[in-house]
């Protein structure tokens, strides 16, 4: 039982409510895996050992990352193989949201009546409005938003 919060903990990291099939666990670039898919990743390959070698860690990215990299000397080889790249990948999907309020500021606030302060809340806006710059729509792509 104790796996299995475990790995809804995990899950429960992702900020997007995608969750990756099997396929996700062979994606290759950090820079194209989405939150499902990291938190996939790390539920499918470093499971077993957070649930050794984590207990009592509050698992939020930071500290998980942190237990499992003071115990690289125990945890399995698949587990250290695959860690540091969903990690990777979570912590570029965040710098590239919060990107987008840097990039889309003149149509957040143009196209869409928004403030780049609740970026998020023009995203809907964002996806649909006509004019966007190829800038703000790669940005967007980047986060995962699109």
């Amino acid at each position: 039982m104790v796996r299995g919060r475990t790995i809804l903990l995990i899950l429960a990291l992702a900020t997007t409510p995608q969750l990756a099939s099997a396929q996700a666990m062979r994606i290759g670039s950090a820079q194209n895996m989405s939150f499902g898919e990291a938190t996939a990743l790390l539920a499918q390959s470093c499971g077993t050992d957070i649930d050794a070698n984590c207990r009592g860690v509050n698992l939020d990215a930071n500290r998980l990352r942190e237990c499992l990299s003071r115990n690289t000397d125990v945890v399995s080889a698949q587990c250290k193989s695959d860690y540091l790249r969903a990690f990777d990948a979570i912590q570029k999907r965040v710098a590239n949201r919060v990107n987008v309020a840097n990039v889309c500021s003149r149509e957040i606030v143009k196209l869409c009546n928004g403030s780049t302060k609740e970026t998020s809340k023009s995203i809907p806006c964002l996806t649909t409005a006509k004019g966007v710059s190829r800038n703000c729509l790669q940005a967007m792509d980047d986060a995962g938003y699109r």
